[in-house]
């Protein structure tokens, strides 16, 4: 029997049964504006990601190689500018930030729809796109992941993070479902228009919500030395710099299924247009499965964290001998809950130590290591997979990420090193929030 709410309140709020006993974050409105418009904006960037990468392989004739630059160019900005977006969001307002990208990536999403239905569409002007994209991510991803702890109370900072993944991650399946069919259909036009409605959903959300149920910490004064600053910050802090690295190979080698799936359908098992998008979406039905395990883990040990990344990487080569393509997908789900486990806990150790002031460059540089470093490999992993086959590239991706992992879990047993040099390298500067 439910206790935690009348059944008159249970039918007043479109949620799931008993959501206030795993997400009592649910009862802020604040929050669940937050969410709604992740949930919009998500599934119209994945609904963009298929059509695009569906052109790419359209254009190219099936080339793998330019499916990787088209990824590589979206994420290349955030690689060469991410800790200046850092700045930027530890010194202006984030959700006056996160209104101005919104409405410039909605801007941005309407030319590619034109392209298409005008007949000018080309390879180039996908790569302008992705560039162009990846110049607001800049700004927008550090401050997106900032402002989730303004929308909830600090002690429910890790519950916001693994529900924001399961939003994403239900958007990513929803997305792809979407977007194969309209596009078998109509053509990938509606997709991008689609997206840039999804912009405006979220700039709705934003303004309804209360400011003053907000928590946010104050702004940082202009000054020279803030990237530096923020770069000695993590460098003094083992168990961050550890945590930045991890992500940044596992996404760089092992997060390429943006590439690697899109490949196995086409290439391997020669599936239709209209299961394009299933590697994806059962991808994020496992994350989905991995939020309700992230939740239980209120404080995750950097130990818990190598776990779940050496986990991913034995199953991302698992996924990689599948015989068929539903016995792939089947593989996929368990990859995801993985995944998702290894990157909340990540995000949670990040959040949780450091203070608010440095925030904004903190999880700027985490954006850089989990999507920036994409540039770098992406190429490389689309040229593998198409010169030895997209098989290669999974098993590749899971063995260099599950040592990764390893690694650093040997790392995180052995006990800190003390020198002259650095007496104080466990020191944390300045004083971290551990409730934030």
């Amino acid at each position: 029997m439910n206790t935690d709410a009348s059944p008159a309140r249970r039918w007043a709020l479109p949620l799931p049964p008993r959501p206030s006993r795993r997400w009592p974050l649910l009862k802020s409105p604040n929050f669940r504006l937050f969410a709604l418009g992740q949930t919009a904006s998500n599934t119209g960037t994945w609904m963009q990601k298929v059509a695009q990468d569906w052109l790419a392989l359209e254009l190219s004739h099936g080339d793998g190689t330019v499916l990787g630059i088209t990824t590589a160019l979206q994420f290349l900005p955030l690689l060469v500018l991410g800790p200046y977006g850092g700045v930027l969001v530890d010194r202006y307002s984030r959700r006056r930030t996160l209104m101005a990208t919104q409405a410039v990536m909605g801007v941005i999403a309407l030319a590619p729809a034109a392209l298409v239905v005008t007949g000018t569409v080309s390879l180039g002007a996908l790569y302008l796109l992705a560039l162009t994209f990846g110049l607001t991510m800049v700004v927008e991803k550090p401050a997106l992941q900032a402002f989730i702890a303004e929308s909830v109370a600090p002690g429910q900072l890790v519950s916001a993070l693994a529900f924001n993944s399961a939003v994403l991650n239900l958007a990513r399946m929803a997305g792809p479902a979407l977007a194969g069919p309209l596009i078998v259909v109509c053509g990938p036009a509606p997709a991008f228009v689609a997206n840039a409605l999804s912009y405006l959903a979220v700039i709705v959300c934003l303004l309804r919500m209360n400011p003053r149920s907000l928590n946010p910490g104050p702004p940082t004064t202009r000054a020279a030395g803030q990237v530096r600053a923020g770069l000695r910050y993590v460098s003094d802090r083992p168990d961050l710099a550890r945590t930045l690295v991890l992500v940044a190979v596992v996404a760089a080698f092992g997060m390429n299924f943006q590439i690697t799936t899109a490949l196995m359908a086409t290439h391997v098992y020669r599936a239709p247009a209209a299961a394009f998008g299933l590697g994806n979406a059962a991808l994020a039905a496992g994350s989905v499965l991995g939020s309700l395990l992230a939740v239980r883990y209120q404080r995750p040990s950097g130990a818990h964290m190598a776990a779940a990344a050496t986990v991913f990487g034995v199953l991302e080569v698992a996924s990689s001998l599948m015989p068929g393509h539903l016995a792939f997908l089947l593989m996929l789900i368990p990859t995801g809950t993985a995944l998702l486990v290894f990157l909340t806990a990540a995000k949670a150790r990040l959040q949780l130590g450091v203070s608010d002031d440095i925030r904004g460059r903190v999880m700027s540089l985490y954006m850089l290591a989990s999507l920036g470093t994409t540039p770098l490999v992406a190429p490389c992993i689309g040229w593998l997979a198409h010169a030895a086959g997209p098989r290669a590239a999974l098993v590749l991706g899971g063995a260099v990420s599950a040592a990764a992992a390893v690694t650093v879990s040997v790392l995180h047993r052995r006990p800190p090193a003390h020198t002259g040099s650095q007496p104080a390298v466990t020191t944390p500067a300045p004083t971290p929030a551990p409730a934030r």
